[in-house]
This record gives C-alpha cells, sequence and structure tokens, in this order.
C-alpha cells in the first residue's frame, strides 16, 4: 500500500532526475567558451628600477607573432647590427652574428610611412623630450607648450618617445625619424594617427642596448593606409 509518505518522497526523485537528464527532444545548453589569453613572457613584466616605472604588458593586448624573438636572419645580405624597419609588416629587425636576428612588433605612425631609405643612427637617448615639430603645433595649437621653441615635453611614461629613443640621420641631416618607445600597448601591429616607430617599452630597452651609435638602418618602403593619406 502506497503511503503519502512514500508518494512525496518518489515525486521528489522525480523532479529532481528532471534536472539532470534530458529527453530525445531537448538540447543540452552550453555557455560560450570564452578563448584563453596567453601569458606574458616575463621579459614584459613591470620594470622597477628605471626612473619612471613601467607597467607589465597586459595578456591579451599584443598577438604573440609580435612579441620579442629571435629568428633564422630574414637579410642575410645585411651585415651584424644592421637594423631593418618593415612598417608594412609592423616588424623591426636587428640583424646579429651567427644567421639569426632580433625580430620585434612595432606600431607605425604617419611619419613612419612617410619616410624610407638608409639611414644611420645618430645619437640615442634614455627618456628623451619630445618636441612637437612645428608642422604638429600649426594643426593643433594645444600642443605649443610642447613645442620646439618651448623646449619638449618632459621625458615620463606618458611622454609620446617612451622609455628610449635612436635617432635617424642621412648624410648629417636629421631625417626627423625616430625608432622610440611608447606606453600604448595596443598600438603594436598597427597602422596609428602619430609618431615614426613604436616598439613596446620594454622592446625599446632591449634593443637601446643591443644598437650601437652609427649603427646602419634600412627603412622599407610601404604605402600609407588610405584612412591615414
Amino acid at each position: 500500500m502506497i503511503t503519502r509518505r512514500l508518494f512525496l518522497g518518489a515525486a521528489s526523485l522525480a523532479a529532481l532526475s528532471g534536472c539532470t537528464s534530458l529527453s530525445s527532444r531537448e538540447t543540452p545548453r552550453t555557455e560560450p567558451v570564452k578563448p584563453r589569453l596567453q601569458t606574458m613572457p616575463a621579459a614584459y613584466g613591470p620594470i622597477t628600477d628605471e626612473p619612471y616605472p613601467i607597467e607589465a604588458v597586459p595578456r591579451g593586448v599584443v598577438p604573440k607573432r609580435f612579441w620579442r624573438q629571435r629568428v633564422p636572419n630574414p637579410f642575410p645580405n645585411e651585415a651584424p647590427g644592421t637594423l631593418i624597419v618593415d612598417p608594412g609588416t609592423f616588424y623591426l629587425h636587428l640583424v646579429e652574428e651567427g644567421g639569426t636576428a632580433m625580430r620585434y612588433g612595432i606600431g607605425v605612425g604617419r611619419q613612419g610611412f612617410s619616410w624610407s631609405g638608409n639611414a644611420v643612427v645618430q645619437y640615442k637617448r634614455k627618456w628623451p623630450r619630445w618636441k612637437a615639430p612645428d608642422d604638429m603645433v600649426a594643426r593643433n595649437p594645444s600642443l605649443a607648450p610642447y613645442s620646439v621653441a618651448n623646449g619638449g615635453m618632459d621625458p615620463g611614461p606618458l611622454n609620446p618617445l617612451g622609455a628610449r629613443a635612436l635617432y635617424l640621420f642621412q648624410n648629417g641631416q636629421d631625417t626627423l625619424y625616430r625608432i622610440h618607445g611608447n606606453p600604448e600597448a595596443n598600438s603594436i601591429g598597427k597602422a596609428v594617427s602619430s609618431g615614426c616607430i613604436r616598439l613596446l617599452n620594454h622592446d625599446i630597452i632591449d634593443l637601446y642596448d643591443r644598437v650601437r651609435n652609427g649603427a646602419k638602418v634600412v627603412v622599407k618602403q610601404a604605402g600609407m593606409p588610405a584612412s591615414m593619406a
């Protein structure tokens, strides 16, 4: 004889089994799979021994192909110590001895697309001052305090030249072309509105220590994106 207690107990079990099983007409619900962000190498962690702190590069911002890495040298006709800048691929290579090169991801600004040819690293600076060119100030008068005449912008984490800068000259004349750091990790691998050749601050520090004054620089020609023309 089925008692009321047994009946209620069986009903409860039936209800529970209905939450954990599927009929032949039901489709299981699945949560969308979020992409797993790759852990950045330790070389892109926070830097605390500089005059100004440099934050770690966030995960998921810079694609792995633009991380600093040693690769087979794609420019065997260039001497070790030569810098090859290719704005079209967003890569900078430093040719090494032994058939290898250090490759860095770059962001390329308007000035970075507008000049190509051979040059030399005339000099390099740690935590340089940034001086807005006169034509830039003419387009944006709010930059007047940072003009050449006013001495430029003080060094610091928000300075457009970042932690280091290499100054390129051709036949003794300043090309106004710079290879420099920058605090905007999301600009690497992209065409950006201003500047020349941007590297992560972590990478420009590494490159600065490897490059000598007078080093040859080859800047390959690349078409400027229509959005920047």
